[in-house]
């Protein structure tokens, strides 16, 4: 038998016993965060000014091509649910990677 059936045949094990109440199964609770907010090409650029980012730079912080930057600055496309969660992360501040130039 291999390791994945025998992980099933365990759970439905428990699952029977936690039914006719002989165990208590374990739980967690977790809190998930709301979906990110929509970002508009005036505020993906305003984060990203406040920030003194070229848009390369920006590009790679948020590991985009810098086309992709553009796009979203000129409101040619709209960044994805990931893309939208690392700028909210950027915008609250909570990632501040610090750019120095190599002498």
């Amino acid at each position: 038998m291999g390791k994945l059936y025998k992980d099933l045949k365990k759970g439905l094990k428990e699952i029977i016993a936690h039914q006719e109440g002989k165990i208590t199964l374990k739980s967690e609770l977790i809190e998930i965060p709301e979906p990110p907010e929509e970002y508009s090409p005036k505020k993906i650029k305003n984060i990203r000014s406040r920030r003194n980012y070229s848009q390369g730079i920006f590009a790679k912080v948020l590991n985009v091509s810098l086309k992709t930057v553009q796009a979203w600055e000129s409101g040619d496309r709209n960044p994805n649910h990931a893309a939208l969660r690392l700028l909210e992360i950027i915008d609250q501040g909570v990632y501040h990677p610090l750019i120095r130039k190599r002498v």
